[in-house]
């Protein structure tokens, strides 16, 4: 059922939800790009134990995989947060995020506890595969999209 055909149990809401509808995929697509350059970042600082890490896994060579890893996510970050490449840079990270579900479920036989979380940022970022970067992006500016 689309939006404009929704019948809600509070009808006085719909302006409220039509007007922020925007607002709240915006923030949602740059917090997740900002949150993703937080957790990458970092591991350009460590890329010694990224390597071991990623190895570990199976993904050799781990001096490759290391950094492209650590770019995927701050590079992918920065990319979601302004909303430019939005969808490339939201599948690459959503398969980086299936490997961690994989890391986590399997690995390290955590199960679902363990892949909740990477679970939950993989939908997320499927989510702005699909649907790209909206009318706040980059790409809506420049009138292109992928």
């Amino acid at each position: 059922m689309s939006q404009s055909n929704t019948r809600y149990f509070l009808p006085a809401l719909a302006p409220l939800y039509a007007s922020f509808h925007e607002f709240a995929e915006t923030l949602l697509r740059v917090l997740v790009g900002f949150l993703l350059v937080l957790h990458g970042a970092p591991k350009f600082a460590n890329l010694d134990g990224v390597v071991g890490m990623v190895e570990s896994l199976g993904f050799y060579p781990g001096a490759v995989w290391a950094p492209l890893l650590a770019a995927t996510e701050t590079i992918g970050g920065l990319l979601l947060m302004i909303g430019l490449f939005t969808r490339p840079a939201a599948f690459a990270t959503t398969i980086v995020l299936l490997v961690t579900v994989y890391f986590h479920w399997i690995f390290k036989a955590e199960g679902f506890a363990g892949a909740e979380k990477s679970l939950i940022w993989a939908a997320v970022l499927f989510f702005f595969v699909i649907r790209g970067g909206n009318a706040h992006s980059v790409d809506a500016r420049l009138g292109r999209e992928l």
